[in-house]
């Protein structure tokens, strides 16, 4: 559908529609929330905003994944949904002098590029053809926008269209690859009421995202269920001015949905069509569904600590099929730890040594803690896709491993 806009460049009304669609206009329409000029710092606060240190971390990813690539004379770090350069702008800063001076740093963000911006950075509006090195997107799924369905009576599932003002009503009954999806990733009992977030567009996306990365390591990062914790009612909600609030669909707040990772992790499948060389706006993707491809973020919830996806057959950008190593789904609690990020408290002694030193470790260990906090931005669920190069957050053998639980082809239905 092709909105309609004012001279001024206002959105026109529409009667109800689904979720996904209503959403895709209220944040990256004109106007939309993703165009404002506050920008998503404004509404809510990201691990990015919580602490230098998550840049720092992701540095050190940045220079793992340089490492396994033998040092390559460019290496590519992309954040995606990059809101106003944040993260890439704290990356770069953290970098060291030899791997930043072959660093070559691109934001995929839909919004113009800010004011001030390291110049360093290239702005994009979609992805690079080609990446070697990291692509890094936090929260970025979660404002993916998708369809929400709800069992009506009948224990039937359909579709809930929505109004400019929030108010809803059942659809059409949900068919063909909704339905086949919802029957493997997110199966509903035919209770009435009971609610789920068809996540197949952001399935699409990451495998879309994956298929631009030559060699290297994908990561994306949101809050996150898997099949054996769906939500019964779904997770849909919205954000405004730092506070949680109803999601309508009118360009006033952000609009975002837990992120089912496990399903992702599948996506860069054998059926998985790729990018090629063809450039792709921020908002559409190369599929028959027009899966759109915006920017994300928000706040917490997720997975078990860790699980592995099957390995895959996958597409490079020539086209030629590729076998991807499996995909892996870890906490943020754990992910920062494997990257030296721990949280923990200085020695005592410290204080007594080198009082402003030991204000300074305090402060930075207390930045940690709320980085790996259960029950906040620690259960972030991480999800890593190494392309070409083994996964740079593997323990080593020495070190006691992690729990592990690897996640079946093809998950359990009703």
């Amino acid at each position: 559908m092709t909105d309609e806009t004012t001279a001024e460049g206002s959105r026109a009304h529409h009667g109800p529609r689904g979720w996904r669609a209503a959403a895709e206009t209220a944040l990256y329409g004109p106007g939309g929330f993703y165009r404002r000029p506050e920008g998503p710092a404004g509404h809510f606060r990201t691990s990015v905003h919580a602490s230098p240190l998550f840049a720092r971390a992701v540095a050190r990813l940045l220079c793992r994944v340089d490492a396994a690539l033998g040092r390559p004379a460019v290496l590519d770090f992309v954040d995606m949904g990059a809101g106003r350069g944040e993260l890439v702008g704290g990356v770069l800063a953290a970098l060291p002098a030899d791997v930043a001076a072959r660093a070559r740093a691109y934001a995929v963000e839909v919004a113009e590029r800010p004011a001030g911006l390291d110049e360093r950075i290239t702005w994009l509006s979609d992805l690079p053809d080609a990446v070697t090195g990291l692509l890094f997107a936090n929260e970025w799924l979660d404002n993916v926008p998708v369809d929400v369905v709800e069992v009506d009576s009948a224990g039937v599932p359909r579709l809930v269209l929505v109004a400019e003002d929030g108010s809803e009503r059942l659809g059409e009954p949900v068919t063909g690859a909704a339905a086949d999806w919802l029957g493997r990733w997110w199966p509903l009992p035919a209770e009435e009421g009971l609610r789920a977030e068809i996540g197949l567009p952001r399935d699409r996306a990451w495998a879309a995202a994956v298929g631009r990365v030559v060699r290297g390591l994908a990561v994306a990062v949101d809050y996150a269920h898997t099949l054996d914790t769906r939500p019964p009612f779904g997770t849909l909600t919205g954000f405004r001015e730092g506070r949680e609030t109803a999601p309508v669909p009118d360009g006033s707040c952000d609009i975002t949905a837990h992120v089912a990772l496990d399903a992702c992790a599948a996506a860069p499948g054998p059926t998985y069509t790729p990018y090629g060389t063809a450039r792709t706006p921020l908002g559409t993707a190369p599929t028959p569904s027009d899966t759109p491809l915006p920017p994300a973020r928000t706040m917490p919830r997720t997975p078990s600590d860790t699980a592995q996806a099957p390995a895959s057959t996958a597409h490079g950008t020539s086209g030629t099929a590729r076998e991807l190593p499996p995909a892996r789904l870890l906490t943020q609690r754990s992910a920062l730890r494997a990257l030296d990020l721990t949280g923990a408290r200085p020695p005592l002694a410290l204080a007594s040594t080198d009082p402003a030193a030991y204000v300074r470790a305090l402060a930075s260990a207390g930045e940690a803690a709320e980085l790996t906090a259960p029950g906040g931005l620690g259960d972030f669920g991480w999800l890593l896709q190494p392309v070409g190069i083994p996964d740079p957050l593997e323990r080593e053998p020495e070190q006691e491993p992690e729990r592990e639980t690897r996640h079946p082809q093809d998950p359990p239905g009703r």
